[in-house]
């Protein structure tokens, strides 16, 4: 065995340790497929619970019997109803199912001529109405005519989703962290999506709309008057309950 020269044993302690090097570098490198499913989880509800905007049907169902064709009062106003309303935020035209082959099927037939003509007064044009017939599943199930069409509308959820527990275990990361359960603040963002008037809203605010002419010159008026602009509802003490508070 010959003795290394000095400058072949400082190579081969380099090569050494860039062997070490690779090593601990190749062992520090772990690959798992798992995804951490909890650290996706948002600790905001509205984060959690988002409110989408998407389109969904408005529909008003019709009842019909076998011998009596045309709509009650109650029927005829829910019909207009539905054609107002259309006219301010339908997207599609209107959809009437109308049944055939039931016991009542002349009878539904002679609720849309009707409820068409409804629809015509209120402001629906001949083409924004669609009738389509159906067959209905169950012989048993009363057959009605619906009339739905689609609209823009918010919406959230589902609810009701309990992915852990959320009692004391030592499964539940989240109770040994203090952060909320999943389905917290979901129906209150399902409440809200519902009472939205306009899903609009949640984009962007809406234009100002015209002043009131006659109230603003009148206090206007006053104003230049040095009289008060406050306006008074003499009516307003006979509409209270209650004294508290006097």
């Amino acid at each position: 065995m010959t003795a290394r020269t000095p400058v072949e044993y400082r190579r081969a302690l380099r090569i050494t340790g860039a062997l070490f090097g690779l090593a601990a570098a190749l062992g520090a490198c772990t690959h798992t497929d798992e995804v951490a499913a909890t650290a996706s989880i948002p600790d905001d509800y509205r984060l959690r619970h988002p409110i989408a905007i998407q389109e969904a049907n408005r529909s008003v169902v019709i009842f019909v019997g076998q011998a009596r064709g045309g709509l009650s009062a109650e029927q005829r106003a829910d019909v207009m109803g539905l054609g107002r309303i259309w006219l301010q935020e339908g997207t599609g035209a209107i959809v009437a199912d109308v049944p055939v082959g039931t016991p009542n099927a002349r009878a539904a037939a002679d609720a849309f001529r009707e409820a068409q003509a409804l629809l015509s007064a209120a402001g629906v044009p001949p083409r924004g109405v669609v009738m389509r017939h159906y067959h209905p599943d169950d012989p048993r199930q009363l057959a009605t005519v619906r009339l739905s069409y689609p609209k823009i509308t918010a919406v959230a959820g589902p609810c009701g989703v309990w992915p852990d527990d959320i009692g004391p275990s030592i499964k539940n990361k989240g109770y040994l962290e203090n952060k909320p359960y999943y389905n917290f603040g979901c129906a209150n963002q399902r409440n809200m999506a519902a009472m939205i008037d306009n899903p609009a809203d949640l984009v962007q605010p809406r234009s100002e709309t015209p002043a009131y002419t006659v109230r603003r010159t009148e206090g206007f008026d006053k104003y230049r008057k040095g009289a008060p602009t406050a306006t008074n509802y003499p009516e307003a003490e006979k509409a209270k309950l209650s004294d508290t508070g006097k």
